[in-house]
């Protein structure tokens, strides 16, 4: 059990609480509050919210396989909402292969819906924060183009595989027509994602939000917090790279652990437990101070982010020990 220290979070009985189920965890800093708190204001709907159009120009100036995002975790919205049927193609680490996209696409026949685009998820969340390299993207991209589809890159921690990848953002949303990014997740802003896209996919991505009720009017407070985190929250993304590298290497020394070092490549570590359920490791490790996630019905997910450091580490690593029983 991790002793109280100043980086972490209290309770009653002054246990401290590493929680590393996500990174939507991530609070505003002190300094993105003020800049929320003195944003200038206007009528977004209207296109009048000087800060939501600032944020949009520094976003526009930046920049599914089967186990991806908008797959298994959005409540069908792609049927629901858009009537779209989406097709998995099942991947070893979340990186489609050309030939791969090529097989997906589905001859023009009456028989079958259209293929009208494919979505690469990157980091691709489920694998494990894997990053596409930049060549393979690329590859993936043309092979959709060449096929006469769109490309959408769920790009959720696009930030996160540019620093992995060592690239420019603005080379991996080269490869897509269109992509979006979160601003509420490592990047530390409350709430927000960004599309970006041709004028015109904009536009009608405006409209999509107006049918759906999505139109929000003094918004500039959000926006503020986006701007600050691209600003300010994008190089140090590095620091929560680091610490997962630190947090998965001490974790595969754990015996009773199942954990590919390879797939931890950003700030996302999953692994396997073996001798208990992922449930039962969880609440062992609730108890302990210690908050998770489970990533699927077999593997359990750390997540680093702002707010979580070294010493969080090593408390996360103590208490796992405690509960396998190695410390």
């Amino acid at each position: 059990m991790c002793s109280p220290g100043a980086a972490g979070l209290y309770t009653p009985d002054a246990l401290r609480i590493v929680d590393m189920r996500t990174d939507t965890l991530t609070m505003p800093s002190p300094d993105m509050r003020r800049a929320m708190a003195n944003a200038e204001l206007g009528d977004d709907v209207f296109g009048e919210d000087p800060t939501v159009n600032r944020l949009q120009d520094v976003a526009a100036e930046l920049i599914a396989d089967a186990d991806s995002h908008v797959f298994l975790a959005e409540a069908g919205g792609a049927a629901a909402l858009g009537g779209i049927q989406i097709m998995p193609v099942r991947t070893e680490g979340g990186i489609m292969e050309p030939e791969q996209v090529a097989q997906a696409i589905r001859p023009e026949d009456q028989h079958y819906p259209r293929t009208a685009a494919v979505t690469f998820e990157n980091t691709h969340n489920r694998h494990g924060g894997i990053a596409w390299p930049l060549t393979a993207l690329r590859a993936a991209s043309q092979q959709a183009r060449d096929g006469g589809i769109a490309v959408h890159i769920d790009g959720a921690r696009i930030f996160n595989a540019a620093i992995a990848v060592k690239a420019d953002v603005k080379d991996l949303a080269a490869c897509a027509d269109t992509l979006s990014f979160c601003l509420s997740k490592g990047l530390g802003a409350p709430a927000g994602s960004i599309l970006i896209g041709p004028d015109a996919k904009i536009a009608e991505a405006r409209r999509w939000r107006k049918m759906l009720g999505g139109g929000m009017r003094q918004i500039g407070m959000l926006a503020a917090a986006g701007l600050y985190a691209l600003d300010h929250m994008v190089d140090r993304l590095a620091e929560d790279h680091a610490n997962a590298k630190t947090l998965a290497e001490g974790l595969a020394e754990i015996k009773g652990i199942k954990l590919d070092l390879w797939r931890v490549q950003t700030n996302l570590v999953i692994f396997e437990v073996t001798g208990i359920s992922p449930a039962g490791f969880l609440d062992e490790c609730l108890k302990r101070g210690l908050r998770a996630d489970a990533s699927g019905r077999t593997h359990v997910r750390f997540v680093t982010r702002y707010g979580i450091d070294a010493e969080d580490v090593q408390c996360a690593l103590q208490v796992v020990s405690e509960v396998l029983g190695a410390g």
